[in-house]
């Protein structure tokens, strides 16, 4: 099966830090990948580069081997690379319902309140609709975040630390949520939560300064003694 997405030799340097530092990585097509690594080991910068929220100094992006390095994040979007935030970035005064609004209607789609409430049920907020976002709990307000990226129907949803900040009982939705997501849309997951990671990817890149360590089952990751060395055994 031909990768969804391709790297190779993907560059971001900040002065003399080597952010991220010839990469290459393969994304398959419906799997779960979880990106880990200790902190300030790339991950964040690498899945911008993805977004196209930062651009690569060198080195290229293929997205079903269409070079999209130098497309801005809008563009990419349209062509099903969506992204939610390590932070939460919710649109605070506006209801529920028209914060997922927004994001259908920026994707051009048609059927504008059924498609949804579609992306609300999928997250299991469809309740709450009328409800002001500000005034959700935090748990609830990443679950907003992920139906506006669901809503824009992506082929590939990269998720940055979505269970910062969640309890045991929201994790286990969370990890359910995202199951039901396969093999139709592709996960990208950069989690610190390691247990969260062993369940739920099929596959684990380990970044360390900058540069891949390993990639391999989760399996294979929690026996690699570089691994272990550098994160797990942390």
């Amino acid at each position: 099966m031909a990768p969804l997405i391709e790297t190779h030799g993907l560059t971001l340097h900040f002065g003399g830090l080597k952010a991220v530092d010839g990469v290459d990585f393969t994304l398959r097509p419906g799997e779960i990948h979880a990106l880990i690594g200790p902190n300030g080991a790339g991950k964040t910068t690498f899945v911008s580069l993805l977004s196209g929220r930062r651009l690569p100094q060198s080195g290229a992006i293929l997205l079903d081997g269409e070079d999209i390095s130098r497309l801005p994040a809008h563009a990419r979007v349209r062509k099903g690379i969506a992204y939610t935030f390590q932070v939460t970035s919710i649109f605070p005064r506006l209801t529920v319902f028209d914060n997922v609004a927004l994001a259908v209607q920026s994707h051009g789609a048609k059927d504008l309140p059924a498609k949804t409430r579609a992306a609300l049920a999928r997250v299991g907020l469809q309740d709450l609709e009328a409800q002001e976002a500000q005034t959700l709990s935090y748990g609830h307000q990443r679950l907003l975040e992920l139906a506006m990226g669901l809503a824009l129907n992506p082929r590939l949803l990269i998720l940055d630390e979505p269970t910062q900040g969640l309890a045991a009982s929201e994790i286990a939705g969370f990890k359910s949520l995202v199951q039901g997501l396969v093999p139709e849309t592709t996960v990208l997951l950069i989690e610190h939560n390691i247990e969260v990671v062993m369940d739920l990817a099929t596959r684990i890149t380990v970044l360390n300064f900058g540069q891949v360590l390993a990639t391999g089952t989760p399996a294979e990751i929690r026996a690699n003694p570089a691994v272990q060395e550098a994160y797990l055994g942390a």
